[in-house]
C-alpha cells in the first residue's frame, strides 16, 4: 500500500508539471503538455488501476491550489480521469471461454480500447461546451469572443481595433468556421494523444516486467457490431442544426477516426508476408502526414473491414502457412 501511494504522489507530480508547463509558452514545453497523461496511465498499468485514479485526482488538486480552480476541473476531465480509465480497461480480464487462452484470462480487447478512447475523448470535450453556454448562440458567442481575444494576441491587435488577418483574410469568417471545427479537432486530437501515451505507457511496463497482460495482436483487432450504427446515428444527428449538431460531430469525428485506426490495422494484417509490406506502408504512411486525405480512405478500408471481413477473405486465399519439414519425412514436422 505504501508504494502505491508513493507512486500515486510521484504520477501526479509528473502529470501535474507536464500540464502546468503549457503556461511557458515554449515548443517544448507544447510536447510535455501532450504527454501529460503518460505517468498516469503508467501508474494504473504498472502498478494498480488504484494508483492511477488516486494520481488523476491528487495532480488535479495540486494544479488548483496552485494555479487556480478551474485547473482542477481541466486537469481531470482532459488528462486525469481519461487516462486513469483508459489504464483501467486495459488490465481488465475474465475468465476465458476456452482453457488455452494465456493465462485463462480473457483481455480486455484492442480494438475496445480504441473505441473507449473515442468515447471519452468526445465526452472529455463535449463536458467543457456548457462552460461557454447551454445552447448553440451563447456558447457560439461566448466561444468567438475568447477564439478573437487569442487572435488579437497572436496579431498583436490593440483592444477597440478590427482584427486584420496577415494574409487578408475576413476575421470573422475564420473565427466562425475555428467555433464549428476546433471541437471536434479538440476530441480528435485528445483521442489520439491518449491512444499514443497508453501505447508508450504498456511499452515501458512491458520492458519493466510490471505489465500483468500479454501484448495484443493490433492488426487483429475487431469492433463490436453496432459501432457502425453508433457512427451513422453521431453523423445523421450532425447534419441537424444547434447543440446537438456540434455534439453529434464531436462523437462523429472520433469514431471516424477508430475506424481510421481499424483501417491501418487491416492493412497491416493484410499485407503480412508480402516482400513490398514496408514499401506499401510507408508510402501509405507519407501521404496521410503530407497530403491528409488519404486518411479517409483508410477509415474506409477499416469500415468495409467490418461489413466483407476482408482481413478473413485474405487469410483464406492465401490458405494456411507453410508448415517446414524435416528431410527424409515429409510428414515429420519440426
Amino acid at each position: 500500500m505504501t508504494q502505491i501511494v508513493l507512486v500515486s504522489i510521484g504520477a501526479a507530480a509528473a502529470s501535474a508539471l507536464m500540464f502546468a508547463a503549457l503556461a511557458s509558452g515554449s515548443i517544448l514545453a507544447v510536447g510535455l503538455f501532450y504527454l501529460a497523461p503518460l505517468p498516469v496511465l503508467l501508474a494504473g498499468m504498472a502498478w494498480s488501476h488504484v494508483a492511477g485514479f488516486a494520481a488523476a485526482v491528487i495532480a488535479a488538486v495540486a494544479l488548483g491550489a496552485f494555479l487556480g480552480r478551474w485547473f482542477i476541473f481541466a486537469h481531470l476531465i482532459g488528462v486525469g480521469l481519461p487516462a486513469a480509465l483508459l489504464g483501467y480497461l486495459a488490465l481488465l480480464a475474465r475468465p476465458a471461454p476456452t482453457p488455452s487462452a494465456p493465462d485463462r484470462l480473457e483481455w480486455y480487447p484492442a480494438g475496445r480500447l480504441v473505441l473507449a478512447s473515442a468515447v471519452v475523448a468526445a465526452l472529455s470535450v463535449s463536458l467543457v461546451i456548457p462552460a461557454f453556454g447551454l445552447d448553440f448562440e451563447s456558447f457560439r458567442a461566448a466561444f468567438k469572443s475568447a477564439l478573437e481575444r487569442v487572435l488579437r494576441l497572436q496579431t498583436a491587435t490593440p483592444a477597440g481595433q478590427p482584427v486584420r488577418l496577415p494574409g487578408g483574410g475576413d476575421p470573422s469568417r475564420l473565427l466562425d468556421l475555428l467555433v464549428v471545427a476546433l471541437p471536434p479537432m479538440a476530441a480528435v486530437l485528445m483521442m489520439v494523444t491518449n491512444l499514443a501515451n497508453l501505447w508508450f505507457a504498456g511499452r515501458i511496463a512491458r520492458s519493466s516486467g510490471r505489465l500483468r497482460r500479454p501484448w495484443p495482436d493490433i492488426s487483429a483487432m475487431t469492433f463490436p457490431v453496432a459501432t457502425p450504427i453508433a457512427l451513422v446515428i453521431a453523423v445523421g444527428l450532425s447534419l441537424l442544426s444547434g447543440l446537438v449538431s456540434l455534439l453529434a460531430a464531436i462523437f462523429a469525428a472520433t469514431l471516424l477516426t477508430a475506424y481510421a485506426i481499424m483501417g491501418f490495422a487491416v492493412l497491416h494484417g493484410i499485407t503480412r508476408g508480402l516482400g513490398s509490406r514496408p514499401f506499401i506502408l510507408g508510402a501509405l504512411w507519407v501521404l496521410v502526414l503530407i497530403i491528409g486525405w488519404p486518411l479517409i480512405l483508410v477509415a474506409i478500408v477499416g469500415l468495409a473491414d467490418g461489413m466483407l471481413d476482408l482481413r478473413g477473405r485474405v487469410a483464406r486465399r492465401r490458405g494456411p502457412p507453410n508448415t517446414p519439414t524435416l528431410p527424409g519425412n515429409p510428414n515429420r514436422q519440426e
